[in-house]
C-alpha cells in the first residue's frame, strides 16, 4: 500500500477514536465511530484475496447496522426525553438499544458471530488493530452510559460472552479464530464489572490490549497461523517460544502473571456487590479459555512439526520484523502483577 495512503488511513483511524473520546453529544460520537469504520475498511481489503474481501464486507455490514442502531437509540432518546447528551441517555428503550448496538460493535455474545469470521480473513497486523484499537471508542461510550443500563442486562451479556468465548475456542485449529474467541471472553469480563467499578474495566481493557498485542506480534514473527505451525516456533526462536507460552498463560489469567490482576479484581468486586454466583460462573468459564491456551502451549513445546510435508525447513534466520514493540508488550504482559496495590491505590478501589 502507498505510504501516503496508509498514513491518511491510520490518521483517520486515530481521529475517529479521539473524536468519540472527546464527544459528549451522540451525533459527534456516531461520527467518530463512522470515521473509524471507514478508515479500517481499506486496510482490511488490501490483501486482494476473496477471504479478505468477504471479511471486509461482513465487517462493514455489522458496523453499519450497529451505527444505525446507535443513531436510532439517540434519536429516540432525543424525541422522548429531549436530550442528546451521552450521559443523559435515560429512556429504557433507547438505553437498551444503544447498549446492544455497542455490544454488536465490539463483538459481545450473543451478537458475536461476525468476529471470528472477520478476524480469520485478515492478516495479523490488521487483525491486531481490529482486536485492540477498534475496541477503544465503543468502550469509551459504554463507560459513559453504563450507570443508566439495567445491571441484569450487563451481567447477562458478560456471563454469556465469557461462556461463548471459552466454549467457542475449544474446537478451533486456526490461531486467529482462537484469539477472536479469547477477545469475546475478555470483553465479557470487562462488561461484567463496567457498572460497578469502571476503573477496573479500564485496567482490564489496558491489560487485554497489552496481552493480545504480544500474542499477535509473536504469531507475526513466527509466521504462524495454525496450531500445527506453532510447532516450528522452537526452531525459529527458542527464547520467544518460551516467553510466548507465558503470555498465553497470562491471557488465561494464571498467577503470578499480569493477566491474573484484572480477573482477581473483577471477582473481588463482584463478591463485594453481592453477586457471588456470577463471580463463580465467570471463574468457571475462565477454565474453558485456559484449556485452549494450554493446548497452544502444548503445541509449542511438546510437539514436533510434521516435516514429512513438502515444506521448506524453518531454519533459524535473522529477524526481518521490528521486535521492539513485541519486547515491550511481552514484558508488560508478564510482569505487572506486583503493581496491583499501586494501581488500586491510584484508582481509589
Amino acid at each position: 500500500m502507498n505510504p501516503y495512503v496508509l498514513t491518511i488511513l491510520l490518521s483517520s483511524l486515530g481521529l475517529g477514536t479521539v473524536l468519540t473520546f472527546a464527544s459528549s453529544h451522540w451525533l459527534l460520537a456516531w461520527m467518530g465511530l463512522e470515521i473509524n469504520t471507514l478508515a479500517i475498511l481499506p486496510l482490511m481489503a488490501r490483501q486482494y484475496h476473496p477471504r479478505a474481501v468477504e471479511a471486509t464486507t461482513k465487517y462493514f455490514l455489522t458496523q453499519a447496522t450497529a451505527a444505525a442502531m446507535i443513531l436510532f437509540a439517540s434519536t429516540t432518546n432525543a424525541w422522548l426525553v429531549g436530550e442528546w447528551g451521552i450521559q443523559q441517555l435515560s429512556h429504557p428503550l433507547a438505553v437498551t438499544t444503544a447498549m446492544l448496538a455497542l455490544a454488536l460493535k465490539v463483538g459481545l455474545a450473543p451478537v458475536h458471530f461476525w468476529l471470528p469470521e472477520v478476524l480469520q480473513g485478515l492478516d495479523l497486523t490488521t487483525g491486531l488493530i481490529l482486536s485492540t484499537w477498534q475496541k477503544l471508542a465503543p468502550f469509551a461510550l459504554m463507560l459513559q452510559m453504563a450507570p443508566a443500563v439495567d445491571s441484569s442486562l450487563l451481567v447477562t451479556l458478560g456471563l454469556l460472552s465469557t461462556l461463548v468465548g471459552g466454549w467457542g475456542g475449544l474446537n478451533q485449529t486456526q490461531l486467529r479464530k482462537i484469539l477472536a474467541y479469547s477477545s469475546i471472553a475478555h470483553l465479557g469480563w470487562m462488561v461484567l464489572i463496567v457498572q460497578f467499578a469502571p476503573s477496573i474495566t479500564l485496567i482490564s481493557l489496558v491489560m487485554y490490549i497489552i496481552m493480545t498485542s504480544s500474542a499477535f506480534l509473536t504469531m507475526k514473527v513466527n509466521n504462524s497461523l495454525t496450531i500445527n505451525a506453532l510447532a516450528t516456533s522452537w526452531t525459529k526462536a527458542p527464547a520467544l517460544a518460551a516467553l510466548a507460552i507465558l503470555v498465553l498463560l497470562s491471557l488465561g489469567g494464571l498467577p503470578p502473571l499480569s493477566g491474573f490482576m484484572p480477573k482477581w479484581l473483577i471477582l473481588q468486586e463482584l463478591t463485594k456487590q453481592g453477586l457471588p454466583l456470577s463471580a463463580t460462573l465467570a471463574a468457571m468459564t475462565a477454565l474453558l479459555s485456559l484449556y485452549f491456551y494450554l493446548r497452544l502451549c502444548y503445541a509449542m513445546t511438546l510437539t514436533i512439526y510434521p516435516n514429512t510435508l513438502t515444506a521448506t525447513a524453518p531454519w533459524r534466520l535473522d529477524f526481518v520484523h521490528a521486535t521492539m514493540p513485541l519486547s515491550v508488550v511481552t514484558v508488560l504482559a508478564l510482569g505487572l502483577l506486583p503493581l496491583t496495590p499501586a494501581m488500586t491505590a491510584l484508582l481509589n478501589l
